[in-house]
């Protein structure tokens, strides 16, 4: 099954990114395996944007004092930076991790992403 379809019924909330994890190492340079435990303590962590939140919400203008205004109840957002195919750096202890139909995801909030490369075309 195509990844865009299975992911298109992630609805991402907030400032928080959904994101395809790299492959972590599991051999030293030197030939040695690494247990899950050395890996899992590793303090970044690699991988592709898939889709993002909407961003931080805007608290909503008080119309206390102009009455004959219709409320609006529309919530505004400030967009993020990270945008899905970006490759993000991030911190490992703040992501969450996913399983969805034998793919492995992580969430994790902006303010965990220490570093974005985006190709640009």
């Amino acid at each position: 099954m195509n990844e865009h379809v299975v992911t298109d019924k992630f609805i991402v909330i907030g400032d928080r990114l959904l994101i395809k994890p790299l492959r972590s190492d599991t051999q030293t340079p030197g030939g040695l395996y690494l247990p899950p435990t050395v890996q899992e303590n590793q303090k970044t962590q690699s991988g592709y944007v898939i889709k993002t939140g909407p961003g931080y919400p805007l608290p909503l203008p008080s119309d206390a004092d102009e009455p004959w205004k219709e409320p609006s109840e529309q919530v505004r957002y400030i967009p993020l930076q990270a945008q899905a195919g970006d490759l993000a750096i991030y911190l490992q202890r703040e992501a969450i991790e996913i399983e969805y139909e034998s793919e492995r995801y992580v969430i994790v909030p902006q303010s965990a992403v220490l570093l974005l490369i985006r190709e640009e075309f």
